[in-house]
């Protein structure tokens, strides 16, 4: 027995092969329409030259991907080597964002067709050799195009093609590479570089197909990859006659018997029909296909779904002090180095990670494995992420374990009496916001769309409604968490209060929380206003705009943002406010004080709803490099002194930005023992950014004096003496009791770590 699908393992797939046709354009485009509708996994779009109209196969793939939803769409390129390898790079990329990750390609040096157009256009042909030299230089460009993961321009000087600089651009998955044809050039380039390998079983009968993997798994190890790397397709073709003849030309019977061999024995996992005839393609599809995936079942170790096959270069990147291969099976996604989707999930927003494995949990019991998984990982890093927006940048690491929360962001009307609702961790707010707009609701948040729930509702939630709604927490009834040692547990106001208390301000050291149950407000329309002034006072701005924000209603939410001014300009101030009414009388009352403060250069004043000012988020994949350098207090009041001081360090150069956040108001009226959350009396948060932890600490410690707590969401430090800025000795003591007795091994340490309190810890053991 050759190899075969048991040796390969690969995933049984079926297509069809269209070809362009210039009398009827518009057939092959009908007969991908019936082939996703009868169940097909892919068709190909051949690409001929000598077939005379406009009958580029890009084009009509590119209209099929229009046209359909869910078939894949493979160009198959037999001139690859003609075309601009750039261009097909980012063409491709494109048209797989376009179609949701649909899109393959079908790459081959051609025949005599490809040699007799080089040379009418003047060029002197090429042998056998340089036609698959030519196309093993447009996958690695393509490749290279495609590798986010690399910095800077792309760049290649080969013997056929060269590329001085060009963007990456990668495109919305894992496209697979196929290389077409069966001369030994072929093979070897199929082994070497391929994801797969295609030709036709007229060309080669059984005897051919063998020796053909035997050549393509020959070349794939010497150059140190898996045989199995590379999917094995056929085309094929035959047609269903009452009386059996030969090969493929008899009933459907006929067919699986003759087929199935092919699929069980000689290695084939995807088979493709050449037919434009509709019957054909409907008996294949509703008769053949069914049996073949039923006796590949019977007769394989691994059926018909075959199992994954991660590359040889993938595997190579895999980190040290990790059991890969000890990964619960029932994780939703297992993303490691080396993977196609790896650039998504490395980065923060703001911080650069390299994390040696990605764990996406779509549901709690894949949460309670993830952590079974991280506790057999003592040494090893441990993040948690939702969104991984978050400006402390702890949702990524280097070389450790992520678990990644983004599937679960189901937003759920629970009760509309008492307007409770259940949101995952992995929702964004944005989405938060779309969901609750449609009934007149509202749930304060903070100031960008794209922040995850899960790191900001066990955190506080500081956002454009705070003044007026309170804290993200302070509208939390309920959260289901799993714990340290697995235990899943629902925390509220009276099971397991503690717990709830604790998650409240400090929750990423307790668990990992899977839903989270809120009782949102009514919120109409609101104004929301981006006010950018200039002055030469930074001192004197900050101050007048912390005594109007204080003395204003609570309606009014205020935040403020300004940088180190260029040499010889004034200061440039923003502020970014929200009226919690659709008024606009009030709307302006409010505003026209903050406008007065200095000279307005812009300004931008509308009324709308909540959702649209949430509605700011990017969807764009974090690609974050370097190392976040954040401070961040809680402030009373906006003194004199602290502004001559903030302004003082703005003038330093050592920020970046400087912002801060009106609080106070409906926040100040929850008791500071209800919730972890600590600094109940600030009526304002202050954030910096810098990119040197030296330089930002030394001017911080000029600020620090007029702090009274800190915002754990925007503090990146690591030092673990901020954890007694961060809370009072009363409720630090309290979370180290509770830590001690749910973690006392620290698990959950990756964070703005409370570490268990020692004397509790031995009494516990």
């Amino acid at each position: 027995m050759t190899a075969g699908t048991a040796g390969y393992g690969h995933r049984v797939e079926f297509g069809t092969a269209l070809v362009p046709d210039a009398r009827d354009p518009h057939g092959p485009v009908r007969l991908a329409l019936l082939c996703e509708e009868l169940g097909y996994d892919l068709v190909t779009v051949a690409d001929d030259p000598a077939q005379p109209g406009p009958d580029d196969a890009w084009t009509l793939a590119s209209w099929i991907a229009g046209t359909t939803s869910r078939i894949r769409i493979a160009p198959d390129l037999r001139t690859a080597s003609l075309r601009d390898p750039a261009v097909l790079a980012r063409s491709t990329a494109g048209l797989d964002h376009l179609t949701g990750g649909r899109v393959g390609l079908q790459l081959g040096p051609g025949a005599h067709d490809q040699r007799a157009a080089v040379e009418a256009m003047g060029g002197p042909g090429r042998t056998r050799d340089e036609d698959a030299g030519a196309v093993a230089e447009v996958i690695d460009v393509v490749r290279a195009l495609w590798d986010v993961d690399e910095r800077g321009l792309a760049r290649y000087d080969g013997r056929h093609h060269r590329l001085r600089g060009a963007q990456r651009a990668a495109p919305a998955h894992d496209v697979p590479i196929v290389v077409a044809g069966t001369t030994p050039q072929v093979l070897e380039l199929a082994g070497t570089r391929g994801d797969g390998w295609s030709a036709g079983y007229d060309e080669l009968g059984t005897d051919g197909l063998r020796l053909a993997h035997l050549a393509v798994d020959a070349a794939a190890r010497a150059a140190g990859r898996d045989p199995r790397e590379v999917r094995r397709q056929l085309t094929v073709s035959g047609r269903f006659t009452d009386r059996r003849t030969g090969f493929l030309d008899g009933s459907p019977a006929d067919w699986v018997q003759d087929l199935l061999p092919l699929l069980a024995e000689h290695g084939v996992g995807t088979l493709v029909l050449r037919s434009d005839d509709p019957a054909t393609l409907t008996v294949f599809a509703r008769e053949v296909v069914p049996a073949l995936r039923a006796a590949v079942d019977r007769v394989t170790p691994f059926g018909a779904s075959g199992v994954r096959v991660r590359r040889a270069a993938a595997l190579a990147k895999r980190r040290s002090g990790i059991a890969y291969d000890a990964v619960p099976a029932s994780i939703a996604e297992v993303v490691e180095p080396g993977d196609h989707d790896y650039h998504r999930f490395r980065s923060g927003y703001l911080r650069g990670g390299a994390p040696g494995i990605v764990l996406r949990a779509a549901d709690t019991r894949q949460v309670v494995d993830a952590l079974a998984f991280a506790r057999a990982h003592p040494g090893v890093p441990l993040s948690l992420r939702s969104a991984g927006h978050g400006i402390s940048g702890r949702s990524t690491n280097d070389g450790g374990i992520v678990v990644d929360v983004s599937l679960m962001n189901a937003v759920e009307v629970l009760d509309e009496a008492t307007r409770r609702v259940r949101i995952g961790p992995g929702a964004r707010w944005t989405d938060v916001a779309a969901a609750l707009e449609p009934r007149g609701w509202a749930l304060s948040s903070g100031d960008y769309g794209g922040v995850g729930v899960g790191g900001l509702a066990t955190a506080g939630g500081i956002g454009y409604l705070a003044r007026a709604h309170g804290l993200t927490i302070d509208h939390l009834r309920a959260v289901e968490i799993v714990l340290a040692d697995g235990t899943v547990a629902r925390a509220d106001a009276t099971e397991n209060p503690e717990l709830f208390w604790a998650v409240r301000g400090a929750g990423a050291n307790f668990g990992v929380v899977t839903s989270f149950e809120f009782e949102v407000d009514e919120v109409g329309a609101v104004g929301h206003a981006r006010l950018v002034s200039v002055t030469d006072d930074v001192a004197g701005f900050l101050r007048e705009w912390g005594r109007v924000v204080e003395d204003s209603p609570r309606d009014l939410t205020s935040f403020l943002i300004t940088g180190p001014a260029r040499a010889g300009q004034p200061s440039v101030v923003q502020t970014l406010s929200v009226v919690d009414s659709a008024d606009p009388e009030t709307v302006v009352a409010r505003l026209q004080p903050i406008a007065d403060i200095g000279a307005l250069h812009e300004q931008d004043v509308r009324i709308l709803p909540y959702a649209a000012v949430m509605a700011n988020a990017s969807d764009a994949e974090h690609q974050a490099r370097g190392e976040p350098v954040s401070r961040s207090g809680l402030l009373d009041h906006v003194t004199p002194e602290f502004a001559a001081a903030a302004a003082a360090a703005l003038r330093s150069g050592s920020l970046h930005w400087f912002q801060i956040r009106s609080v106070g108001g409906a926040v100040s009226d929850v008791d500071p023992d209800a919730t972890a959350y600590a600094g109940r009396e600030a009526n304002f948060q202050v954030v910096a950014m810098g990119s040197r932890q030296d330089s930002v600490d030394s001017a911080w410690a000029t600020l620090r004096p007029f702090f009274q707590g800190l915002y754990l969401s925007f503090d990146s430090s690591t030092d673990p003496r901020r954890i007694t800025d961060a809370f009072p000795p009363r409720t630090l003591a309290r979370l180290r009791s509770l830590k001690a007795d749910l973690d006392p091994h620290n698990l959950f340490r990756d964070n703005f770590n409370i570490t268990p309190d020692p004397a509790v810890a031995r009494s516990a053991s």
